[in-house]
């Protein structure tokens, strides 16, 4: 179940909310505040995973969880964002800045259950239109993940099926792959 903040506010208020990054977090889209549905087991399991071996296998990206990214007229939070270093904004003291604004190059969403599934593919729909080269939405109950590229259709990926990558990450990963580290003997 998702919360929504109702009358329409502006990008700008909602920013400025007090409680804005209190658990689960609140996104902001179409002039409403809705807040995420706290994570489960199963979802903070597959979340810790991915960014492990997204990180591990990778020297050009890191996979950062629950990152507000705020841009093209939305503030968003993915499970995990998979971000180029080179694109993350930088002060004078060479040290990184708290607000991204700009769309992750792979955007990660686990569904959580009574999680909104529309909501999701929207979000991650928007992440496309402004530069994302990837989406991912990972469904444990179906053990299916959708994957959203630009210019083309969703399409599901199940079973032993190789999962696209963006560029520069060196892994072969399978949905079966994916869904078998919620198995406890799998660890």
């Amino acid at each position: 179940m998702t919360i929504s903040l109702s009358p329409t506010i502006t990008l700008d208020e909602f920013l400025k909310l007090p409680d804005l990054e209190t658990s689960p977090a609140w996104e902001y889209m179409n002039g409403v505040a809705i807040q995420k549905p706290m994570a489960k087991m199963r979802h903070s399991l597959l979340q810790k995973r991915l960014i492990s071996i997204i990180d591990n296998n990778s020297e050009n990206h890191t996979a950062l969880p629950e990152l507000r990214c705020t841009f093209g007229g939305r503030s968003i939070v993915p499970d995990i964002a998979v971000i180029n270093w080179n694109k993350l904004p930088i002060n004078e003291l060479g040290e990184v800045e708290d607000n991204f604004t700009l769309a992750p190059d792979w955007s990660i969403e686990i569904l959580s259950p009574n999680q909104a599934v529309t909501r999701v593919m929207d979000n991650l729909l928007h992440c496309l239109k402004h530069g994302c080269q990837l989406g991912w939405m990972i469904d444990p109950d179906d053990a299916s993940i959708v994957v959203f590229s630009p210019q083309q259709e969703p399409d599901i990926y199940r079973g032993d099926r190789s999962l696209p990558l963006i560029d520069s990450i060196n892994i072969n990963l399978t949905p079966k792959q994916v869904f078998n580290w919620l198995k406890i003997n799998n660890k």
